[in-house]
């Protein structure tokens, strides 16, 4: 029952809002990175941020420094969905936050290059997290798909409150409701692409750091691939990577090759999940099979992705 009154409160707060939104014109306008063509209410996704804070209240404030570090992400993201801030504010914020975090998973108790893998973890899979959010439901079809593989995972081995990820997974499903169609209410905006990036991360962290297995982290293993093949495709182009661009797979399939956008967006989360099951699965094995598991799921996936995307740009971009 507690949890069909938090879905309702989210999807009354998400129309509140829009409203919001209309009346301070917080909107998305087409420009050389974006897929769509009208103009759309931005920032929909801090509905994710509403949902944390929800459960930080009814929790009796569990998860302080993340939260803290959750509020600094979102409220300078959110700035910068509203009057585009200095990369300087932006990177300082981000930093900070991503200290908070680390102290909350108590990775200063570990040797301190660990310190320095999460820091770079962290920030690629948040800006990761943000440049694949170019095409309706794409956030939050990959989002529910990572949040279920987690809420399975912790039915087993309890890493996290479960109200946490059922509170998140509820946001999304209300955000879902207004973005995934064909002419979606709204946007999730930087505040939403990087609020859930931040949450997904800390019950990611939470999973790796009890169980000491690093294999968890290919339940982001389909962004990564389109990430990182996406930016060395890029360098190679001799492009600037730190420019607006439409070059992931996906923004091929959904504008180039005139795909259904919410296909491909549900094709994402599908893999995603697909994947992350075989990896819950495989974490039971001994840890020589888990490498050569992972090793051949990088190689594999590499190269169908990098076969269909050659078949795709040479096929439909002129």
């Amino acid at each position: 029952m507690i949890y069909c009154i938090i879905f309702i409160i989210l999807f009354l707060l998400e129309l509140a809002y829009f409203k919001v939104a209309d009346r301070y014109n917080i909107i998305d306008k087409p420009n050389e990175r974006s897929s769509h063509t009208q103009i759309t209410l931005r920032g929909g996704g801090i509905i994710f941020y509403i949902a944390a804070m929800i459960y930080f209240i009814y929790s009796g404030c569990q998860y302080p420094w993340f939260f803290l570090g959750l509020t600094l992400m979102t409220v300078v993201s959110f700035a910068d969905d509203v009057l585009t801030l200095s990369n300087r504010v932006r990177l300082f914020v981000h930093f900070i936050s991503v200290l908070l975090m680390a102290y909350e998973l108590q990775i200063f108790t570990f040797p301190w290059y660990y310190l320095i893998i999460a820091f770079i973890i962290i920030v690629g899979v948040i800006n990761a997290y943000n440049f694949m959010d170019g095409i309706n439901g794409i956030t939050a079809c990959y989002s529910l798909a990572v949040g279920s593989l987690l809420l399975i995972e912790n039915y087993k081995l309890n890493f996290i409150h479960q109200d946490l990820l059922i509170f998140s997974i509820l946001g999304i499903l209300v955000f879902a409701f207004f973005n995934f169609r064909t002419k979606a209410k709204c946007f999730a905006g930087d505040v939403g692409s990087v609020a859930i990036a931040f949450i997904i991360l800390f019950a990611l962290g939470k999973l790796i750091l009890q169980t000491g297995n690093f294999l968890y982290i290919l339940f982001l293993v389909v962004y990564g691939i389109d990430s990182i093949w996406t930016i060395v495709r890029r360098l190679y182009l001799k492009e600037n990577i730190f420019e607006a661009h439409r070059s992931h797979l996906y923004q091929y399939l959904g504008n180039e090759a005139g795909k259904n956008k919410l296909v491909v967006s549900f094709m994402y989360g599908l893999v995603q999940f697909v994947i992350g099951l075989a990896v819950l699965f495989i974490t039971d094995d001994l840890f020589k099979y888990q490498v050569i598991f992972a090793i051949t799921l990088l190689l594999v996936s590499s190269g169908i992705y990098l076969i269909y995307k050659t078949y795709i740009i040479r096929k439909y971009v002129k």
